[in-house]
Protein backbone atom coordinates (compact mmCIF):
# COMPACT_ATOMS: atom_id res chain seq x y z
CA UNK A 1 0.00 0.00 0.00
CA UNK A 2 1.35 3.43 -0.91
CA UNK A 3 2.35 5.82 1.86
CA UNK A 4 -0.23 8.39 0.75
CA UNK A 5 -2.92 6.06 2.14
CA UNK A 6 -2.07 7.36 5.57
CA UNK A 7 -3.24 10.89 4.88
CA UNK A 8 -6.62 9.93 6.29
CA UNK A 9 -5.18 8.94 9.64
CA UNK A 10 -3.05 12.07 9.78
CA UNK A 11 -5.94 14.26 8.71
CA UNK A 12 -8.55 12.91 11.10
CA UNK A 13 -6.35 13.60 14.08
CA UNK A 14 -4.00 16.41 13.10
CA UNK A 15 -6.68 18.94 13.94
CA UNK A 16 -7.80 17.19 17.13
CA UNK A 17 -4.37 16.18 18.33
CA UNK A 18 -5.60 13.18 20.27
CA UNK A 19 -6.89 9.64 20.21
CA UNK A 20 -9.47 8.57 22.73
CA UNK A 21 -8.39 7.51 26.19
CA UNK A 22 -11.30 5.05 26.08
CA UNK A 23 -10.33 1.54 25.14
CA UNK A 24 -13.61 0.87 23.26
CA UNK A 25 -13.66 -1.91 20.72
CA UNK A 26 -10.34 -1.01 19.17
CA UNK A 27 -7.18 -0.23 21.07
CA UNK A 28 -3.43 -0.31 20.88
CA UNK A 29 -3.39 -3.73 22.51
CA UNK A 30 -5.37 -5.24 19.63
CA UNK A 31 -2.53 -4.44 17.23
CA UNK A 32 0.65 -5.22 19.12
CA UNK A 33 1.24 -7.95 16.57
CA UNK A 34 1.40 -5.24 13.91
CA UNK A 35 4.44 -3.55 15.42
CA UNK A 36 7.95 -4.51 14.47
CA UNK A 37 9.53 -5.65 17.73
CA UNK A 38 12.98 -4.65 16.63
CA UNK A 39 14.56 -2.08 18.93
CA UNK A 40 17.41 -0.92 16.73
CA UNK A 41 18.74 2.55 17.27
CA UNK A 42 21.01 4.37 14.91
CA UNK A 43 23.58 6.79 16.20
CA UNK A 44 22.28 10.28 16.97
CA UNK A 45 23.20 12.92 14.45
CA UNK A 46 23.06 16.63 14.48
CA UNK A 47 24.43 17.15 18.02
CA UNK A 48 26.60 20.17 18.45
CA UNK A 49 30.20 19.99 19.65
CA UNK A 50 30.78 23.71 19.79
CA UNK A 51 31.96 25.75 22.73
CA UNK A 52 30.03 28.53 24.42
CA UNK A 53 26.79 28.83 26.38
CA UNK A 54 23.64 27.07 25.23
CA UNK A 55 20.37 28.79 24.53
CA UNK A 56 17.57 28.66 27.06
CA UNK A 57 16.27 25.46 25.47
CA UNK A 58 19.77 24.02 25.55
CA UNK A 59 20.36 24.13 21.81
CA UNK A 60 23.14 26.00 20.08
CA UNK A 61 23.24 24.22 16.74
CA UNK A 62 20.15 22.34 15.59
CA UNK A 63 20.26 18.81 14.27
CA UNK A 64 19.69 18.03 10.61
CA UNK A 65 18.29 14.49 10.86
CA UNK A 66 16.43 12.17 13.21
CA UNK A 67 18.21 9.52 15.30
CA UNK A 68 16.60 6.69 13.30
CA UNK A 69 14.96 6.56 9.86
CA UNK A 70 11.24 6.17 9.40
CA UNK A 71 10.00 2.58 9.44
CA UNK A 72 8.04 1.17 6.51
CA UNK A 73 4.26 1.27 6.57
CA UNK A 74 3.76 -0.69 3.36
CA UNK A 75 2.39 -3.74 5.17
CA UNK A 76 -0.46 -1.93 6.93
CA UNK A 77 -3.94 -1.28 5.63
CA UNK A 78 -6.12 1.70 6.46
CA UNK A 79 -9.20 -0.40 5.75
CA UNK A 80 -8.11 -3.02 8.30
CA UNK A 81 -8.40 -0.24 10.89
CA UNK A 82 -11.52 1.53 9.65
CA UNK A 83 -13.64 -1.61 9.30
CA UNK A 84 -13.24 -2.17 13.05
CA UNK A 85 -14.44 1.37 13.71
CA UNK A 86 -17.82 1.26 11.96
CA UNK A 87 -20.42 2.76 14.27
CA UNK A 88 -17.86 4.30 16.61
CA UNK A 89 -17.15 8.00 17.04
CA UNK A 90 -13.97 8.99 15.25
CA UNK A 91 -12.75 10.78 18.37
CA UNK A 92 -13.01 7.55 20.37
CA UNK A 93 -10.69 5.44 18.29
CA UNK A 94 -7.26 4.65 19.65
CA UNK A 95 -4.94 4.21 16.69
CA UNK A 96 -1.88 1.93 16.72
CA UNK A 97 1.47 3.65 16.85
CA UNK A 98 2.31 2.55 13.32
CA UNK A 99 0.29 5.53 12.08
CA UNK A 100 2.17 8.10 14.16
CA UNK A 101 5.06 10.44 13.55
CA UNK A 102 7.47 11.17 16.44
CA UNK A 103 5.95 14.52 17.43
CA UNK A 104 3.17 15.65 19.72
CA UNK A 105 0.32 17.71 18.29
CA UNK A 106 1.63 20.58 20.43
CA UNK A 107 4.87 20.40 18.48
CA UNK A 108 2.90 20.29 15.25
CA UNK A 109 1.22 23.56 16.23
CA UNK A 110 4.68 25.06 16.71
CA UNK A 111 5.26 24.61 12.98
CA UNK A 112 3.22 27.78 12.51
CA UNK A 113 6.52 29.47 13.35
CA UNK A 114 8.49 27.91 10.51
CA UNK A 115 7.88 31.02 8.40
CA UNK A 116 8.50 33.43 11.29
CA UNK A 117 10.40 35.65 8.87
CA UNK A 118 7.00 36.78 7.57
CA UNK A 119 6.01 38.08 11.01
CA UNK A 120 9.37 39.83 11.30
CA UNK A 121 8.82 41.35 7.86
CA UNK A 122 5.34 42.54 8.85
CA UNK A 123 6.78 44.18 11.96
CA UNK A 124 9.17 46.14 9.74
CA UNK A 125 6.69 47.06 7.01
CA UNK A 126 5.96 50.79 7.05
CA UNK A 127 2.69 50.49 5.13
CA UNK A 128 -0.49 49.01 6.71
CA UNK A 129 -1.37 47.53 3.31
CA UNK A 130 1.99 45.79 3.03
CA UNK A 131 1.58 44.48 6.56
CA UNK A 132 -1.77 42.96 5.62
CA UNK A 133 -0.21 41.31 2.56
CA UNK A 134 2.51 39.77 4.69
CA UNK A 135 0.12 38.60 7.40
CA UNK A 136 -2.00 36.92 4.72
CA UNK A 137 1.09 35.10 3.48
CA UNK A 138 1.87 33.99 7.04
CA UNK A 139 -1.67 32.60 7.48
CA UNK A 140 -1.34 30.55 4.28
CA UNK A 141 2.16 29.36 5.18
CA UNK A 142 0.84 27.85 8.43
CA UNK A 143 -1.60 25.68 6.47
CA UNK A 144 1.16 24.54 4.10
CA UNK A 145 3.13 22.82 6.87
CA UNK A 146 0.93 19.70 6.74
CA UNK A 147 1.39 19.00 3.04
CA UNK A 148 2.72 15.46 2.36
CA UNK A 149 2.84 14.59 6.06
CA UNK A 150 1.61 11.00 6.20
CA UNK A 151 1.80 10.31 9.93
CA UNK A 152 -0.42 11.65 12.67
CA UNK A 153 1.12 13.42 15.66
CA UNK A 154 0.85 11.91 19.12
CA UNK A 155 -2.19 13.03 21.10
CA UNK A 156 -1.23 15.49 23.85
CA UNK A 157 -1.99 14.27 27.35
CA UNK A 158 -4.03 16.62 29.50
CA UNK A 159 -1.53 19.05 31.00
CA UNK A 160 1.17 18.32 28.44
CA UNK A 161 3.25 21.33 27.38
CA UNK A 162 5.81 22.33 24.81
CA UNK A 163 8.12 25.29 24.71
CA UNK A 164 10.52 26.48 22.05
CA UNK A 165 12.93 29.38 22.27
CA UNK A 166 14.76 30.22 19.04
CA UNK A 167 17.14 33.11 19.56
CA UNK A 168 18.30 32.77 15.95
CA UNK A 169 14.72 33.30 14.73
CA UNK A 170 13.74 35.79 17.43
CA UNK A 171 10.81 34.15 19.23
CA UNK A 172 9.72 31.99 22.15
CA UNK A 173 6.68 29.73 22.14
CA UNK A 174 4.65 27.88 24.76
CA UNK A 175 1.64 25.58 24.35
CA UNK A 176 -0.49 23.50 26.72
CA UNK A 177 -3.18 20.85 26.32
CA UNK A 178 -5.86 22.59 28.36
CA UNK A 179 -8.75 20.17 27.78
CA UNK A 180 -9.13 16.54 26.80
CA UNK A 181 -12.91 16.25 26.27
CA UNK A 182 -13.24 18.18 24.02
CA UNK A 183 -9.58 18.34 23.01
CA UNK A 184 -8.25 21.90 23.13
CA UNK A 185 -4.65 23.01 22.55
CA UNK A 186 -3.70 26.58 23.49
CA UNK A 187 -0.54 28.38 22.40
CA UNK A 188 1.25 31.68 22.88
CA UNK A 189 4.35 33.13 21.22
CA UNK A 190 6.13 36.44 21.45
CA UNK A 191 9.08 38.10 19.77
CA UNK A 192 12.29 38.28 21.76
CA UNK A 193 12.43 41.94 20.75
CA UNK A 194 8.91 42.48 22.12
CA UNK A 195 7.69 43.31 18.63
CA UNK A 196 4.82 40.81 18.26
CA UNK A 197 2.48 38.45 20.12
CA UNK A 198 0.93 35.42 18.42
CA UNK A 199 -1.63 33.27 20.23
CA UNK A 200 -4.69 31.08 19.83
CA UNK A 201 -6.50 27.86 20.69
CA UNK A 202 -7.49 24.98 18.44
CA UNK A 203 -10.53 22.72 18.86
CA UNK A 204 -11.93 21.23 15.65
CA UNK A 205 -15.20 19.62 14.64
CA UNK A 206 -14.95 16.38 12.67
CA UNK A 207 -17.47 15.04 10.15
CA UNK A 208 -17.37 11.63 8.50
CA UNK A 209 -19.24 11.53 5.18
CA UNK A 210 -18.69 7.87 4.31
CA UNK A 211 -16.15 8.47 1.54
CA UNK A 212 -14.44 11.47 3.10
CA UNK A 213 -13.49 12.98 6.43
CA UNK A 214 -13.86 16.71 6.97
CA UNK A 215 -12.39 18.82 9.76
CA UNK A 216 -13.84 22.23 10.46
CA UNK A 217 -11.38 24.25 12.53
CA UNK A 218 -12.63 26.02 15.62
CA UNK A 219 -10.81 28.66 17.59
CA UNK A 220 -9.37 32.07 16.80
CA UNK A 221 -5.78 32.78 15.77
CA UNK A 222 -4.49 36.22 16.73
CA UNK A 223 -1.38 38.14 15.68
CA UNK A 224 -0.53 41.44 17.36
CA UNK A 225 2.12 43.74 15.86
CA UNK A 226 2.99 45.75 18.94
CA UNK A 227 4.97 48.60 17.37
CA UNK A 228 2.15 49.36 14.97
CA UNK A 229 -0.63 48.78 17.54
CA UNK A 230 -2.29 46.41 15.08
CA UNK A 231 -4.16 43.17 15.76
CA UNK A 232 -5.16 40.57 13.17
CA UNK A 233 -7.47 37.58 13.67
CA UNK A 234 -8.45 34.64 11.46
CA UNK A 235 -9.41 30.96 11.44
CA UNK A 236 -8.03 28.17 9.27
CA UNK A 237 -9.90 26.71 6.26
CA UNK A 238 -11.75 23.39 6.26
CA UNK A 239 -9.59 20.39 5.44
CA UNK A 240 -10.92 17.23 3.78
CA UNK A 241 -9.51 13.83 2.83
CA UNK A 242 -11.31 11.95 0.07
CA UNK A 243 -11.50 8.23 -0.75
CA UNK A 244 -10.94 7.08 2.83
CA UNK A 245 -12.40 3.62 2.19
CA UNK A 246 -11.28 2.77 -1.32
CA UNK A 247 -9.32 4.45 -4.09
CA UNK A 248 -6.47 6.91 -4.07
CA UNK A 249 -6.56 9.28 -1.13
CA UNK A 250 -6.25 12.98 -1.81
CA UNK A 251 -6.42 16.04 0.39
CA UNK A 252 -7.84 19.50 -0.15
CA UNK A 253 -8.45 22.62 1.87
CA UNK A 254 -11.44 24.79 1.13
CA UNK A 255 -13.55 27.56 2.55
CA UNK A 256 -13.22 31.27 3.16
CA UNK A 257 -10.63 32.68 5.53
CA UNK A 258 -11.11 36.28 6.65
CA UNK A 259 -8.13 38.09 8.13
CA UNK A 260 -9.28 41.24 9.90
CA UNK A 261 -7.11 44.17 10.90
CA UNK A 262 -8.98 45.38 13.98
CA UNK A 263 -7.04 48.64 14.05
CA UNK A 264 -8.13 50.14 10.72
CA UNK A 265 -10.89 47.86 9.44
CA UNK A 266 -8.92 46.43 6.50
CA UNK A 267 -9.82 42.86 5.63
CA UNK A 268 -8.21 40.13 3.58
CA UNK A 269 -10.65 37.54 2.21
CA UNK A 270 -8.97 34.34 1.02
CA UNK A 271 -10.95 31.69 -0.85
CA UNK A 272 -9.37 28.24 -0.59
CA UNK A 273 -11.01 26.68 -3.62
CA UNK A 274 -12.42 23.15 -3.78
CA UNK A 275 -10.71 21.19 -6.51
CA UNK A 276 -13.67 21.12 -8.91
CA UNK A 277 -14.79 18.42 -11.31
CA UNK A 278 -11.47 17.89 -13.09
CA UNK A 279 -9.15 19.00 -10.29
CA UNK A 280 -8.33 22.28 -12.02
CA UNK A 281 -8.67 24.29 -8.82
CA UNK A 282 -6.86 21.87 -6.50
CA UNK A 283 -4.82 23.73 -3.86
CA UNK A 284 -5.65 27.13 -5.36
CA UNK A 285 -6.08 30.20 -3.19
CA UNK A 286 -7.57 33.45 -4.49
CA UNK A 287 -8.74 36.51 -2.66
CA UNK A 288 -8.38 40.21 -2.14
CA UNK A 289 -7.59 42.90 0.38
CA UNK A 290 -10.23 45.56 0.96
CA UNK A 291 -10.41 48.64 3.14
CA UNK A 292 -13.15 49.41 5.66
CA UNK A 293 -15.26 50.86 2.83
CA UNK A 294 -15.00 47.53 0.94
CA UNK A 295 -12.83 48.99 -1.80
CA UNK A 296 -10.56 46.31 -3.26
CA UNK A 297 -6.92 47.30 -2.88
CA UNK A 298 -5.04 44.17 -3.94
CA UNK A 299 -5.75 40.73 -5.40
CA UNK A 300 -3.98 37.70 -3.91
CA UNK A 301 -3.57 34.37 -5.70
CA UNK A 302 -1.48 31.21 -5.67
CA UNK A 303 -1.48 27.73 -4.13
CA UNK A 304 -1.22 26.86 -0.45
CA UNK A 305 1.19 24.06 -1.39
CA UNK A 306 3.52 26.32 -3.38
CA UNK A 307 3.43 30.10 -3.28
CA UNK A 308 1.36 33.26 -2.92
CA UNK A 309 1.41 36.39 -5.09
CA UNK A 310 -0.37 39.75 -5.08
CA UNK A 311 -1.20 42.30 -7.75
CA UNK A 312 -3.35 45.41 -8.12
CA UNK A 313 -7.00 44.71 -9.07
CA UNK A 314 -6.96 46.64 -12.36
CA UNK A 315 -4.03 44.67 -13.77
CA UNK A 316 -5.56 41.44 -12.54
CA UNK A 317 -8.94 42.13 -14.14
CA UNK A 318 -7.32 43.15 -17.45
CA UNK A 319 -5.25 39.98 -17.50
CA UNK A 320 -8.26 37.75 -16.78
CA UNK A 321 -10.37 39.43 -19.48
CA UNK A 322 -7.60 38.92 -22.01
CA UNK A 323 -7.25 35.32 -20.88
CA UNK A 324 -10.95 34.67 -21.44
CA UNK A 325 -10.63 36.13 -24.93
CA UNK A 326 -7.84 33.71 -25.71
CA UNK A 327 -5.03 36.25 -25.68
CA UNK A 328 -1.41 35.13 -25.33
CA UNK A 329 -0.21 35.11 -21.77
CA UNK A 330 3.36 34.94 -20.65
CA UNK A 331 4.09 32.44 -17.91
CA UNK A 332 6.82 33.94 -15.82
CA UNK A 333 9.37 32.17 -13.75
CA UNK A 334 9.44 33.57 -10.19
CA UNK A 335 12.76 35.33 -10.67
CA UNK A 336 11.58 37.09 -13.85
CA UNK A 337 9.30 39.42 -11.93
CA UNK A 338 10.87 42.84 -11.59
CA UNK A 339 8.95 43.59 -8.40
CA UNK A 340 10.14 40.41 -6.69
CA UNK A 341 13.36 41.51 -5.05
CA UNK A 342 13.46 38.47 -2.76
CA UNK A 343 13.16 35.76 -5.40
CA UNK A 344 16.90 35.27 -5.73
CA UNK A 345 17.08 34.37 -2.04
CA UNK A 346 14.34 31.74 -2.32
CA UNK A 347 14.99 28.02 -2.99
CA UNK A 348 14.35 26.82 -6.51
CA UNK A 349 11.01 24.97 -6.48
CA UNK A 350 9.04 23.87 -9.52
CA UNK A 351 5.79 25.82 -9.47
CA UNK A 352 2.55 25.35 -11.36
CA UNK A 353 1.01 28.77 -10.66
CA UNK A 354 0.40 31.02 -13.65
CA UNK A 355 2.20 34.21 -12.58
CA UNK A 356 0.66 37.43 -13.86
CA UNK A 357 3.23 40.01 -15.02
CA UNK A 358 3.68 42.74 -12.42
CA UNK A 359 2.86 40.44 -9.49
CA UNK A 360 4.78 40.56 -6.22
CA UNK A 361 5.84 37.36 -4.50
CA UNK A 362 4.55 37.21 -0.91
CA UNK A 363 5.63 33.72 0.11
CA UNK A 364 7.05 30.48 -1.25
CA UNK A 365 7.12 27.14 0.53
CA UNK A 366 10.46 26.00 1.89
CA UNK A 367 12.24 23.17 0.13
CA UNK A 368 12.67 20.08 2.28
CA UNK A 369 15.99 18.42 3.09
CA UNK A 370 17.20 15.63 0.75
CA UNK A 371 16.55 12.96 3.39
CA UNK A 372 13.05 14.22 4.23
CA UNK A 373 11.29 11.11 2.90
CA UNK A 374 13.19 9.01 5.44
CA UNK A 375 12.15 11.44 8.19
CA UNK A 376 8.34 11.41 7.91
CA UNK A 377 8.57 14.20 5.29
CA UNK A 378 9.71 16.64 7.97
CA UNK A 379 11.13 20.02 7.06
CA UNK A 380 14.44 21.17 8.50
CA UNK A 381 12.53 23.19 11.09
CA UNK A 382 10.40 20.21 12.10
CA UNK A 383 13.40 17.90 12.49
CA UNK A 384 14.68 20.11 15.31
CA UNK A 385 11.47 20.26 17.35
CA UNK A 386 12.00 17.16 19.50
CA UNK A 387 15.76 17.30 20.04
CA UNK A 388 16.77 16.94 23.66
CA UNK A 389 20.33 17.85 24.58
CA UNK A 390 22.03 17.10 27.86
CA UNK A 391 21.02 19.60 30.53
CA UNK A 392 17.70 20.60 28.97
CA UNK A 393 15.79 18.58 31.58
CA UNK A 394 16.94 21.09 34.20
CA UNK A 395 15.13 24.01 32.54
CA UNK A 396 12.09 22.25 31.09
CA UNK A 397 8.96 21.41 33.09
CA UNK A 398 8.30 17.67 33.59
CA UNK A 399 5.29 18.00 31.26
CA UNK A 400 7.28 19.00 28.15
CA UNK A 401 6.76 16.87 25.02
CA UNK A 402 10.48 16.18 24.73
CA UNK A 403 10.27 14.12 27.91
CA UNK A 404 7.45 11.85 26.67
CA UNK A 405 8.91 8.33 26.57
CA UNK A 406 6.68 6.99 23.78
CA UNK A 407 7.65 9.78 21.39
CA UNK A 408 11.31 9.46 22.36
CA UNK A 409 11.31 5.69 21.75
CA UNK A 410 9.65 6.11 18.37
CA UNK A 411 12.15 8.76 17.34
CA UNK A 412 14.93 6.32 18.22
CA UNK A 413 13.34 3.56 16.14
CA UNK A 414 12.29 1.50 19.17
CA UNK A 415 8.76 0.77 18.01
CA UNK A 416 7.80 -1.93 20.51
CA UNK A 417 8.90 0.20 23.47
CA UNK A 418 7.10 3.22 22.01
CA UNK A 419 3.88 1.22 21.68
CA UNK A 420 4.11 -0.09 25.23
CA UNK A 421 4.79 3.38 26.64
CA UNK A 422 1.93 4.92 24.66
CA UNK A 423 -0.50 2.40 26.13
CA UNK A 424 0.89 2.95 29.64
CA UNK A 425 0.50 6.73 29.40
CA UNK A 426 -3.07 6.44 28.13
CA UNK A 427 -3.95 4.11 31.00
CA UNK A 428 -2.32 6.48 33.48
CA UNK A 429 -4.39 9.34 32.07
CA UNK A 430 -7.61 7.31 32.42
CA UNK A 431 -6.77 6.42 36.01
CA UNK A 432 -6.04 10.06 36.87
CA UNK A 433 -9.34 11.19 35.41
CA UNK A 434 -11.25 8.57 37.41
CA UNK A 435 -9.42 9.61 40.58
CA UNK A 436 -10.38 13.26 40.05
CA UNK A 437 -13.99 12.25 39.50
CA UNK A 438 -13.99 10.16 42.66
CA UNK A 439 -12.71 13.11 44.72
CA UNK A 440 -14.84 15.62 42.77
CA UNK A 441 -11.76 17.58 41.71
CA UNK A 442 -11.67 19.83 38.66
CA UNK A 443 -8.64 19.87 36.38
CA UNK A 444 -6.59 23.03 36.79
CA UNK A 445 -4.65 24.40 33.84
CA UNK A 446 -1.21 25.88 34.56
CA UNK A 447 -0.37 28.42 31.90
CA UNK A 448 -3.64 29.36 30.19
CA UNK A 449 -7.08 30.36 31.39
CA UNK A 450 -10.51 30.54 29.76
CA UNK A 451 -11.64 33.97 28.66
CA UNK A 452 -12.72 35.99 25.64
CA UNK A 453 -10.58 37.02 22.72
CA UNK A 454 -9.89 40.75 23.29
CA UNK A 455 -10.54 41.59 19.63
CA UNK A 456 -13.44 39.33 18.61
CA UNK A 457 -15.16 38.66 21.93
CA UNK A 458 -15.35 34.94 21.12
CA UNK A 459 -14.35 32.26 23.68
CA UNK A 460 -10.62 31.74 23.80
CA UNK A 461 -7.80 30.43 25.97
CA UNK A 462 -5.44 33.20 27.06
CA UNK A 463 -1.87 33.00 28.29
CA UNK A 464 -1.45 33.65 32.02
CA UNK A 465 2.04 35.13 31.65
CA UNK A 466 3.75 32.97 34.28
CA UNK A 467 5.48 30.21 32.34
CA UNK A 468 8.90 31.79 31.82
CA UNK A 469 9.23 32.47 35.56
CA UNK A 470 10.15 28.76 35.53
CA UNK A 471 8.38 27.79 38.71
CA UNK A 472 7.39 24.24 37.81
CA UNK A 473 6.80 22.93 41.32
CA UNK A 474 3.06 22.42 40.79
CA UNK A 475 3.25 20.61 37.44
CA UNK A 476 1.30 17.33 37.27
CA UNK A 477 2.94 13.92 36.90
CA UNK A 478 1.62 12.85 33.51
CA UNK A 479 4.49 10.69 32.22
Amino acid sequence: MCSHKFYVIDFVFVYTGFDSDNSGEFSEANHKDMIDVGTHQSSRTGKHNGEGPLQENGIKKHRTSLPAPMFTRSDFSVWSILKKCIGLELSKITMPIVFNEPLSFLQRITEYMEHIYLINKACNNASPLERMQTVAAFAVSAVASQWERTGKPFNPLLGETYELTREDLGFKFISEQVSHHPPVSAFYSEGLNKDFVFHGSIYPKLKFWGKSVEAEPRGTITLELLKHHESFTWTNPICCVHNVIIGKLWIEQYGTVEIINHSNGDKCVLNFKPCGLFGKELHRVEGYIQDKNKKKLFVIYGKWTECLWCIDPTTYDTYKKNERRGGDQKKLKPNEDSENDEADDMPEIQETVQVIPGSKLLWRINSRPPNSSQMYNFTSFTVSLNELEKGMEKVLPPTDCRLRPDIRHMENGEMYLASAEKERLEEKQRAARKDRARHEQEWRTRWFYQGSNPHTGTPDWLYSGRYFDRNFSDCPDIY
